[in-house]
């Protein structure tokens, strides 16, 4: 190409000097700004793969410039046999182009060889087809583990220590990235770290089980916290201790801080945080959106103290759709209609179940006035799962 450049703008003629010249001066620009010179098989290769997202794999022109960074390919041959893949497993068209969109490199994959090992074996393990689609189409990345270094040896360990296949599967669907991790480097010496601080056997395995990702940072981070948990006064042999470690491990100092400071502003002392952790871990891992929207609706909308939520800090983690609003707003009503007198306590509002909320609250009444209040919690709810009722923040 640039032989063919040079001889048409000198004429034929030969000027070793000029031609250096316009190497370094002219020839980007010309390529640039005429695309016809320029080469063109990269360009026709990433157009074909480009296209090839779009159409047969569901992407958007967008989701498809961005995955043709990632995988590039001048015939279909090596895609569709990982598409035909996809679809005899019975994955639909949305999680394909799920899985492609979050992993485009699956399109180079063998088939053969990386991936029907990997669905043989979760298959082998009791996992329905629906499951499968569900979790790959989350978890495209497993597919990149070694099935021999990784899977197997994971699975195993995990199998042996719960004696049970079916919660291992569950530990795996909680925290999927934790067949990437080697458990003689993360595991083993956090669990020591645990044991030598006297939490009991059975609170460790309970911690993976429910709270796996807590075992997995380094393990000199981990000891720091879980020397921090000892100090505000946590006993190692609740389980609230095991959920405080992974808490802490979960966030930064800053974010940590931040924390403190929303708690602050919304009226909590510090003693009433760490107290309020000490009772509900969860409590610092709510986002600080959530926090301003419980306790703005629970001081500013239904009238308690601030102080009162510092002692029932489990209603953070409650849903304000489904429980706290509806409830809350339902309760008001009853009042105004004088069919409530006696100021309520958070448990008794929040804490009881759908059941014996509504049997309490509900049907207590006679069946006319009973079907009306039904109707009007029912209202309660669907405005709340609407959004229509909204808080303002603090």
């Amino acid at each position: 190409m640039f032989s063919f450049l040079s001889k048409t703008i000198l004429h034929g003629r030969r000027r070793p000097t000029k031609i250096e010249a316009f190497k370094s001066h002219n020839l980007c620009y010309i390529l640039r700004n005429n695309p016809s010179l320029s080469f063109s098989t990269s360009s026709d290769q990433q157009s074909f793969t480009v296209s090839y997202l779009i159409k047969t794999c569901g992407l958007s022109p967008q989701s498809a410039l961005s995955a043709s960074k990632h995988v590039n390919f001048e015939t279909p041959n090596q895609p569709d046999s990982v598409m035909a893949f996809l679809n005899t497993h019975g994955f639909s068209k949305p999680q394909i182009a799920t899985i492609i969109r979050k992993m485009p490199t699956i399109l180079s994959s063998n088939v053969e060889k990386t991936l029907l090992p990997k669905v043989t074996f979760l298959n082998s393990k009791g996992i329905s087809r629906t499951d499968l689609t569900k979790f790959f189409a989350k978890n495209p990345h497993f597919l990149r583990l070694s099935l021999e270094r990784k899977i197997t040896p994971s699975f195993n360990f995990l199998s042996n220590l719960f004696q049970s296949e079916n919660v291992a599967l569950d530990v795996l669907n909680t925290y999927p990235r934790i067949f990437s991790y080697d458990f003689d480097s993360y595991f083993l010496p956090n669990c020591n770290v645990l044991r030598q601080t006297g939490v009991p056997e059975l609170i460790i395995v309970k911690g993976l089980r429910q709270l796996p990702k807590t075992f997995f940072i380094a393990p000199v981070v981990f000891k720091e916290n879980v020397e921090k948990v000892k100090k505000m006064g946590f006993s190692p042999e609740r389980f609230n201790f095991v959920l405080a470690v992974g808490v802490l491990g979960s966030m930064s100092k800053s974010t940590w801080e931040r924390k403190f400071v929303v708690y602050k502003k919304c009226g909590w002392s510090e003693k009433e945080i760490l107290e309020a952790f000490r009772s509900f871990p969860w409590a610092l891992s709510t986002s600080e959106d959530k926090i301003k929207a419980v306790m703005d609706f629970i001081v500013n909308v239904m009238g308690f103290q601030a102080s009162s939520i510092a002692k029932r800090p489990a209603v953070l983690g409650m849903s304000m759709e489904k429980r706290i609003v509806p409830r809350g707003l339902f309760v008001k009503d009853l009042m105004s209609m004088g069919l409530l007198k006696k100021e309520l306590g958070l448990p008794m509002l929040f804490w009881i179940t759908e059941e014996l909320f509504l049997k309490r609250f509900v049907y207590c009444y006679e069946e006319e006035k009973a079907s009306e209040l039904l109707k009007l919690y029912n209202e309660k709810l669907n405005l709340a799962a609407g959004g229509k009722h909204k808080t303002d923040k603090l």
